[in-house]
């Protein structure tokens, strides 16, 4: 059923497939795993810089809002006065 030569074959395979796994697989399962790594650092260095800068938009749109309401009550009432002077 099985020929002799068979067992041979299989003994001297496993061993190349176990080196070629050392020598090849093992390291790229590395860099991937590195790749990873330095991809996860990027987006975590993205991910700060882009809540500093969402934090200081919100600060700049906060004196907007406070520029507009505390100014828009007197721009309110100068456009009344004016409103109320006679032309010439």
């Amino acid at each position: 059923m099985f020929s002799p030569l068979l067992i041979p074959i299989l003994g001297i395979s496993c061993g190349l497939l176990a080196i070629f796994g050392g020598v090849v697989v093992r390291p790229w399962l590395r860099f991937q795993e590195r790749k990873l790594e330095v991809e996860a650092d990027l987006m975590r260095s993205r991910a700060t810089l882009d809540a500093a800068r969402h934090e200081r938009l919100e600060q700049r749109v906060a004196v907007l809002e406070r520029i507009i309401t505390d100014r828009g009550m007197g721009l309110a009432d100068e456009i009344e006065r004016l409103r109320d002077t006679p032309l010439n």
